[in-house]
């Protein structure tokens, strides 16, 4: 019929992306685009009643680690669960693609120990049916998804590709390899990628303790792909870095990628006490300042919680895990060793072994941080106060922290969760994610949905922002509504070039949520062992959601799969179809 559109949401309260107050209005969507916003006289063949409800742009997670997750599943949890619509993944420099038969269990590895995927979920899932970035992409555009997906092209499987076994070992780069990586950044670019990502931080090793191949890759390196990306004149740059003695150095590096190529840089930054964990982020957030103000594109991708490890036994993680006994134990099935460890003589033999004292096992130490260590709860407090912690407890109850911590993860048959705020807590408040949030030269990001499958659960933070920073949040300020969204949706889809979504405007890609805003909230992470293999991985569910549209079809309603799946590989950058910076409110 002719006055018909495919979707109509009427009389919703309208969050449109810019940041502005919102405003009741119907969003008509015909052809995956949204064809009118305001008073919408035609009919829809599906209509969403959405009086009382908030309606936005689809939320935008640009750093995720789904590269193995989307060649063998087609919903992409836990993102799928709090209104995410698109996806980018390849950060931090590792991925999949490009990679010769030789060099499977190299990257495997690699993506196990940086990102904690287990090797047998990898080995299972992974079809391997690619050499080259641009078969991988063709093999990914064949397949159908709850959301769009995009990706960078990662500088390790790169080095590996290009270099081979002195690529892995971390050897420099000779002129040639250099030339070559920069061909396979072209070719990639050119075939649909985001850009190019990168690690240089000691944390990111593979899971035989090697440091990533790119950890002392030469600014030359980098320098050689970010002009590639200036020669295809498109693609942006995704970078985790260590920021401790050499601090100064380390933002000049990306400075001076940018000023060669002219394309856009984000980098993960947070606040902690060594490598990419920062004390001096108000600095680095000066230098960000001065560089925008050069008109350099470099921005902070920042989180808007704590980057929150997660211990228990039915986890990667937990305070004993380097023990003796507990690697004797570790085998069983979860409720054998739940019993064993409730025997007192296995109780107080383990309280008294030593943890790893060998200083490359940072985790070692990490895991016993009692004063940054929490009982996560359910529903789960994401800014507890420091009176809370395991070691303040055991405090007030006159016993070790170990022990507390042991007689704790025991609750509920063993599958108890504690809490360690490894980042963004240092002074027990969210206040450092405040002011980073608030910079004009952060996007949000580092949800790292996808990876660390037993250590955390951060992909919850869209729902999180929206709960905790919107409307719950005692301990200090909360944001506007209308910020929120806008951070969640149009800023991230600017910063790596996807400027057809994030926004409720005519012309623009249909990718919607409609939300009880009262009604949101976020349950428990939880442990599944849904993988191939039977591997496990956290996941982390939300209520209020009352619909998520993506290309104009309702992918999930009232939080349960409609059995559609329009989402689609995104061929690199997305053009404009106006000027849609004139909408941009200013943060």
């Amino acid at each position: 019929m002719k006055n018909e559109a495919d979707l109509v949401i009427r009389n919703g309260l309208v969050y449109d992306g810019t940041g502005a107050e919102p405003f009741e209005a119907d969003v008509a969507v015909s052809a995956g685009r949204i064809t009118a916003l305001g008073k919408v006289s035609a009919r829809g063949r599906e209509e969403i009643d959405a009086r009382g409800l908030a309606v936005t742009p689809g939320f935008v997670d640009i750093h995720t680690h789904y590269d193995g997750q989307v060649t063998w599943e087609n919903r992409l949890v836990p993102s799928s669960s709090h209104g995410v619509t698109t996806v980018v993944m390849g950060n931090c420099g590792v991925g999949f693609a490009p990679c010769r038969p030789e060099q499977r269990d190299t990257l495997v590895r690699l993506m196990e120990g940086v990102e904690d995927i287990p090797h047998p979920v990898l080995v299972e899932g992974v079809p391997w049916c690619w050499e080259t970035f641009p078969q991988y992409l063709q093999y990914l555009a064949q397949r159908r998804y709850d959301m769009d997906i995009c990706g960078y092209v990662p500088h390790a499987a790169l080095r590996v590709y290009a270099m081979g076994e002195r690529g892995a070992s971390g050897a420099p780069a000779s002129a040639a390899d250099r030339a070559e990586m920069a061909r396979l950044v072209r070719d990639a670019v050119a075939a649909g990628a985001m850009g190019f990502s990168t690690s240089r931080t000691f944390f990111h090793r593979s899971s035989d303790g090697q440091s990533t191949p790119t950890f002392r890759a030469a600014e030359e390196e980098l320098s050689a792909m970010a002009l590639a990306l200036k020669d295809a004149g498109r693609g942006a740059m995704q970078m985790i870095i260590d920021f401790d003695e050499g601090a100064e150095e380390a933002f000049g590096s990306m400075r001076r990628l940018v000023e060669r190529s002219g394309r856009p840089l984000s980098f993960s930054l947070m606040e902690g006490d060594t490598g990419p964990l920062s004390p001096r982020w108000p600095e680095i957030l000066e230098w960000i300042a001065r560089a925008n103000a050069d008109s350099l594109p470099i921005k902070g991708q920042v989180a808007g919680r704590a980057v929150g490890m997660l211990y228990g036994h039915e986890l990667t993680l937990n305070p004993f895990y380097t023990t003796q006994t507990y690697r004797e134990l570790a085998g069983l099935p979860l409720a054998e060793r739940a019993a064993q460890l409730r025997r007192p003589e296995i109780r107080a033999r383990m309280l008294a072994e030593p943890i790893d004292r060998d200083p490359a096992n940072v985790l070692g130490r990490m895991v016993r941080d009692y004063e940054h260590m929490f009982v996560l709860g359910d529903p789960p407090d994401y800014e507890p106060l420091p009176e809370a912690s395991i070691a303040a407890q055991a405090r007030r109850r006159g016993v070790s922290p170990d022990a507390l911590a042991y007689d704790l993860m025991l609750e509920r048959d063993g599958r108890a969760t504690l809490y360690y705020t490894l980042a963004n807590y240092a002074h027990g408040s969210l206040d450092a994610c405040l002011a980073m949030m608030r910079h004009s030269g952060t996007v949000l990001g580092l949800g790292d949905g996808g990876a660390h499958c037993g250590t955390i659960c951060d992909g919850s933070l869209p729902t999180f922002m929206l709960t905790h920073w919107g409307r719950d949040r005692s301990r200090g300020e909360r944001l506007p509504l209308p910020w929120i969204v806008k951070a969640l949706t149009r800023e991230p889809a600017l910063a790596v070039g996807l400027a057809d979504r994030g926004l409720i405007a005519p012309g623009c890609k249909a990718d919607l949520n409609v939300l009880h805003f009262d009604r949101l909230r976020l349950m428990a992470p939880e442990v599944t062992y849904d993988l191939p293999a039977g591997g496990r991985r956290l996941v982390q569910r939300s209520g209020g959601y009352r619909a998520t549209v993506v290309s104009g079809v309702v992918a999930y309603r009232d939080g349960e799969a409609t059995g559609s799946l329009p989402g689609r590989l995104v061929r690199g950058p997305q053009l404009e179809r106006r000027r849609w910076n004139s909408y941009i409110a200013p943060r």
